[in-house]
Parts: C-alpha cells; structure tokens; sequence
C-alpha cells in the first residue's frame, strides 16, 4: 500500500468519525432540552385555558412519545429541515444566516489576536528560558487562561470604556452606520467587509473599535495555550543535536530559533489550533452575551431563556458539524505535514 493510500484511508476514517460525533452530540441535546417538559406548558401556564395550553401541545407534537419525537426529529435533520423556532416564529436555517457571520467575524478576529500575541510571547519565552521575560510571559499566560472570558470582557469594558473611554463597550457598530451597512451592494453579514464595501473610513473605523475588546477577551484565551505550547516545543527543539550542530558552525540564536527549531515545533500548533475551535465557539456565548455581539453566541444564550427547543438544537448541531469539520481539516494537514501520524510505529521506523 503506498503512501498516497495511507493517506487517503487515514482521511476516510477520520472522516466516518465525523457521523457517530454529531449523532451523539444530537441524541444528547434533544433528551436533555426535554428533561423540564414541554417549552409551550412552561411559557403559557396560567396565561391560557389547560384546554387551551393541550391544544397548542398537540399542535407541536409533544404530547408524542419521546421517541417517536426523536425519530420525527431525525427524519426533518437527514432533509435539512433543522425546525422553525418557536420564539422568533422564523425557520433556524434563517436564524444561521442571520446572526452565524456575526459569530465568525468574532471567532476570526480572536485567531489573528491570539497568534499576534501568542507566537512572539512564545518565542520569546523560550529563547529566554527562565529568565525574566520568561517568568513574566508564564505569569501572563496563565493569568490569561484561567481568567473567565466574561470576567476579563467586564474587565476590559472597565478600563477602556468606562475609566479610560476610548473604545465602545458593546455592539458591533455604531448605530448611526447601521443603515449604510445593510445597504452595501452585496451583504454578507461580516461587518468588516460589508464596512470596506461602503469605502467610509469613519464606518471601517467604527467596525474596528467595535471589535477589538470582544476579540481581545476571547483571543487571550487562545493566546495564552499558543504561548505554552510554543514554548515547551521551542525549548524542546533547541536541544536537539542538529540545533548544538548549527550553534556549533557559528549559526545566530534569532536565526536558530526562527529558522531551524521553528518548523519541527509548528506541529502540535497546528493540531491544537483545530481544538481551539471548540473553545472558541464555546467562548463565544459569554463573550457575545458581556459585549451584546449580535451572534449566535449571543442569539443562543436568548433561545436557552426562551426554551426555544428546536433553535436551540439546530445551532448546537450546526456548531457541532463545524467543530468536527475543523477537527478533521485539522488532522488531514496535520498528517499531510508530518506522515509518522497516519503511520504505525512499526512502519516508521
């Protein structure tokens, strides 16, 4: 079998996985948002007839079995049919459209500060290892992960917006550029492209400020695992041979770091980078709820109050699909990057 076959059943496999995870995460999310009754008993008692509350019971369906519901439920998911929400009384594919770009542009935005902020502290810190920059980024990093996201996005807002107000505390934008944003040529829910579109500096402006302390809070999160993972595999990388052999032909410690530990230790990076997702989208909900960041982190949290069922369940499944997704493209680069991961023990050596 050669190495192309490896690869590609390796990528098969960790694909198929992909069916039995969304399986049981739904199973899961549909009997436990059924573990407190009905939404339409909770909403509407004392507020209608018992007759009255039945009839609309029956109407829904949840007077059924549980398993009969759960079979009905799986037959409208394998069509695409993800249910209509009973709060906002539009389809959620419709609710995904409108709030999932918002949720995104938050997530993308966190990335680029985690890895701004991340991979230098992490370089640094292992170049200087033990030493006080060292010391201080370990603080940093550790400050910075178990600090909860919505402590530090209140933290933030404290500062920068209250005590030194020179960034908005919430939304995405001014409400003022709000119009000309929905008015672009082509709309696409990315509000920082949208703003490019309408080529107003002051709205591109106002989109940037509006994101910065949100990407901020969630970002440090990441940040502070990439500083941690980049510094133990630096360290574990400088003292490898071919690393004493350059240092030994006279070969810089900038370069060194940047050049010939660097690539080896990228690898486990790129593999918790994919995991981060998770923790992202996860994060996402507190941030959007302590900046109201019009998401579906944000949209979300309001479903959960309203026990909006069938919102509910549609988002968590549609986060679920793409955090396996992100895991599998993952594993897929991570194993065309370094082939020992699709290799047995045996066939590496």
């Amino acid at each position: 079998m050669t190495i192309n076959k490896k690869f590609l059943k390796y990528c098969l496999v960790r694909f198929l996985f992909i069916i039995p995870t969304v399986f049981i995460l739904v199973t899961v999310v549909f009997f436990m948002t059924r573990l407190t009754g009905d939404p339409i008993t909770v909403a509407l008692s004392g507020k209608l007839p018992p007759a009255e509350i039945a009839a609309r019971v029956h109407q829904a369906g949840y007077d059924r079995p549980i398993i009969v519901q759960f079979v009905d439920y799986l037959g409208h998911l394998l069509q695409g049919d993800l249910g209509v929400s009973s709060s906002l009384s539009m389809p959620v594919t419709q609710i995904l459209k409108t709030y999932g770009a918002a949720t995104f542009e938050l997530a993308i935005l966190s990335v680029i500060v985690a890895l701004v902020i991340g991979i230098p502290l992490g370089k640094i810190a292992a170049r200087y290892r033990d030493k006080m920059p060292d010391v201080w980024i370990r603080l940093f990093a550790i400050a910075s992960y178990a600090t909860p996201v919505f402590f530090l996005g209140l933290l933030l807002k404290l500062v920068f917006s209250v005590l030194i107000p020179i960034l908005p505390s919430n939304g995405r934008v001014s409400s003022i550029y709000e119009g000309a944003l929905q008015s672009v040529p082509v709309p696409t829910g990315f509000n920082l492209i949208d703003a490019f579109q309408t080529g107003d500096v002051s709205i591109i402006l106002s989109v940037l400020q509006h994101a910065i302390l949100p990407a901020l809070a969630l970002g440090l999160l990441t940040a502070a695992t990439f500083i941690r993972l980049i510094r133990t595999n630096l360290i574990s990388t400088l003292s490898t041979d071919y690393v004493f052999a350059a240092r030994s032909r006279g070969v810089s410690e900038k370069r060194i770091l940047n050049k010939h530990a660097w690539k080896p230790a990228l690898m486990p990076i790129i593999t918790v980078m994919g995991m981060n997702i998770a923790m992202m989208l996860a994060g996402a909900i507190l941030t959007e709820t302590t900046f109201e960041w019009k998401g579906l982190g944000y949209q979300l949290s309001q479903l959960i109050k309203a026990r909006d069922f069938a919102a509910v369940q549609g988002i968590v499944i549609v986060i679920a699909i793409i955090v396996s997704v992100t895991n599998f493209i993952v594993d897929v680069a991570a194993a065309a990057i370094d082939p020992r991961i699709r290799l047995s023990e045996k066939e590496v050596k």
